[in-house]
């Protein structure tokens, strides 16, 4: 593999499968560079999204599940294939979720946790 002057390689791999979640924690961050983080966020069927606004512009991509999911004014029903984009400190959520949810998150830059 080759490797950046910086040290890292040029691309890294990951799968869904790969990536349990934590018990205590429904957010998994899997990657973490400069310029973006992203993460897989996983949601039980009935389960309260108590996640808060960001500071960071961020996409959502739905892999499994149907719930919705309110941004500001605006709600909408999710299910496989949905992109969502919210700005940053816009607050948002899932909600009514039917089906378990597992959704790729893309920060727009990676955010001090």
């Amino acid at each position: 593999m080759t490797t950046e002057s910086n040290g890292a390689p040029p691309a890294r791999y990951f799968h869904l499968d790969q990536l349990p979640s934590l018990p205590d924690d429904p957010y998994r961050e899997f990657l973490r560079v400069p310029s973006l983080n992203c993460g897989v966020y996983r949601l039980a069927a009935g389960q309260p999204d108590l996640q808060s606004p960001h500071d960071e512009d961020e996409v959502y991509y739905v892999v499994a599940g149907r719930g919705r999911f309110k941004a500001g004014e605006e709600d909408q029903a999710v299910s496989p294939g949905s992109v969502l984009f919210v700005r940053a400190g816009i607050e948002h959520r899932f909600h009514s979720i039917t089906e378990d949810l597992e959704i790729l998150v893309f920060f727009s830059s990676a955010p001090s946790r």
